[in-house]
């Protein structure tokens, strides 16, 4: 009998600590903690500062908006890269080029920018020669005349300063870039060399002569230098008729683009009075000498960045 009762009592126990365990443990007790955990967290809740709430809403926030934050990153440095994209066609002339252009008629005409007086120049005045050539190659793309145009004895700091600053130049169109000199690019009987200090006066423009433009800025240290040049080579030289048509109170020495414009001026329009007062700086105090009588006209003052003057 009490081996009996000892072997039915102990499943008896077993069961009913399985039945309660099942009815009121596992899960029972599961569901307590769960909500003693709930509500634990929410007591810890209630039992922040203002401030700690604050902070921590602020971190949960961060850390929701992690993947936009990344997205923006990426947009703004999308748009630093067109911004210099941009801002380097604005440096080579590009932004010229893309303004719609007017019936095209080519010329025939050669003019050569003489880039000879490298070694006379500082890094600063380089540079400034440098933007001038950048100037005369965006124009003649959207001239209704564009002419010949080259760069002759290219080397030296010039270069360097293309090849560092405006790496595009190798890539121009419509343009001859060499380093021989102009004296090796035409025959010398069809040169003529533009240069203030000449005494003879280009009255009109030969199409079968090519003209060469000196690429010099030296704030007059170098007077007169590319005239002894013309003469030491045997080569023709005349100077624009500015005096014929226009009165300045300064230099009539011009900046490299500034001959190379009005030129293409004149090419467009046939008249040298036009092509001067369409491209000269107002500050240089351009007043139109009379022609049959008519009295002069005065430009009006300028206030715009001035350009280096070159020999």
């Amino acid at each position: 009998m009490a081996n009996d009762s000892g072997s039915s009592g102990t499943p008896v126990r077993r069961e009913e600590l399985g039945e309660a365990g099942g009815s009121s443990g596992t899960p029972a007790r599961r569901e307590q903690l769960g909500e003693a955990g709930g509500s634990g967290a929410g007591a810890e809740d209630h039992s922040l500062s203002k401030r700690q709430k604050k902070k921590l809403l602020k971190q949960r926030k961060w850390e929701e908006e992690r993947e936009l934050r990344k997205q923006r990153r990426k947009d703004r440095k999308h748009q630093r890269r067109l911004q210099r994209q941009t801002d380097d066609q604005e440096d080579r002339g590009d932004v010229l080029l893309k303004r719609p252009r007017r019936d095209v008629t080519p010329s025939s005409l050669r003019l050569l920018v003489d880039c000879s007086f490298d070694s006379l120049m500082a890094m600063k005045d380089v540079w400034k020669l440098h933007k001038q050539i950048q100037r005369c190659y965006a124009e003649n793309r959207r001239a209704a005349c564009p002419v010949q145009l080259s760069l002759t004895s290219l080397g030296g700091q010039l270069k360097q300063s293309m090849d560092v600053k405006d790496q595009g130049w190798v890539n121009w169109k419509d343009i001859s870039i060499t380093a021989q000199h102009y004296s090796e690019v035409a025959p010398r009987e069809e040169l003529v060399y533009l240069t203030s200090e000449s005494p003879n006066v280009l009255e009109e423009l030969d199409q079968t002569k090519a003209y060469v433009i000196g690429g010099l800025v030296d704030h007059n240290h170098h007077k007169g230098i590319t005239f002894e040049k013309a003469k030491e080579l045997g080569i023709a030289h005349a100077q624009l008729p500015l005096s014929s048509f226009v009165k300045m109170n300064s230099r009539k020495v011009l900046a490299v683009n500034h001959v190379f414009e009005i030129i293409l001026s004149y090419l467009e329009k046939g008249s040298w009075q036009e092509a001067f007062f369409t491209v000269l700086p107002q500050r240089k105090g351009a007043v139109a000498v009379p022609q049959n009588g008519a009295a002069p006209q005065e430009e009006e003052e300028d206030t715009s960045e001035k350009t280096e003057e070159i020999k």
